[in-house]
């Protein structure tokens, strides 16, 4: 039976402490399956994956529990949901002392969607939406820009999503080494 490692980041007093999830073919295929289809009833999960119900949901539940399965929401349009304006910015911080300030602070903007922390210059990369161009620039001018340790944000309006957020490629790993 194939096993794989898989690490979550937990926190810890604190501090970020990985741990590793052992897991087989058949929490693979679970998963790949709720990545398709957040929504399917256990019932037709367990059939998919040749497991009895009760099994399954126990399957789901150690998932969840460790923190493999981070939880279950629905792809909203933005455009269609009044959230027409998007943007990508790139966020660069005066110093190191600054990170944890600015993290709280990010997280209580709701405009912003996605925040990665980057390696190097920049240190942020945020995603962040706005019903149009004359919102955007009031949450800038009023918010953003006043971010606690900001030494400067540049953003790019994004013209065109070409791929939306998707799953984890489970099971469709490639072997690069053999370009297969």
């Amino acid at each position: 039976m194939f096993v794989s490692k898989v690490f979550a980041s937990i926190r810890s007093n604190s501090l970020l402490a990985a741990k590793s999830f052992d897991m087989d073919a058949i929490d693979r295929e679970i998963l790949a399956i709720l990545q398709q289809d957040g929504r399917i009833t256990f019932t037709e999960l367990a059939r998919k994956v040749q497991l009895s119900v009760s099994r399954c949901q126990r399957r789901v539940r150690e998932l969840e529990e460790d923190g493999v399965v981070r939880g279950f929401r629905g792809m909203i349009d933005a455009a269609k949901s009044g959230f027409g304006f998007e943007v990508v910015a790139f966020a660069t911080l005066r110093g190191p002392n600054a990170i944890h300030d600015f993290d709280r602070a990010i997280a209580r903007i709701p405009e912003i969607t996605e925040a990665h922390r980057l390696f190097g210059t920049p240190d942020y990369l945020l995603r962040i939406v706005a019903r149009d161009k004359a919102r955007y620039q009031q949450l800038y001018d009023d918010i953003l820009s006043k971010l606690p340790g900001l030494r400067g944000l540049k953003s790019t309006m994004v013209m065109k999503e070409v791929i939306a957020a998707r799953g984890l490629p489970l099971g469709h790993t490639r072997d690069m080494s053999r370009g297969r």
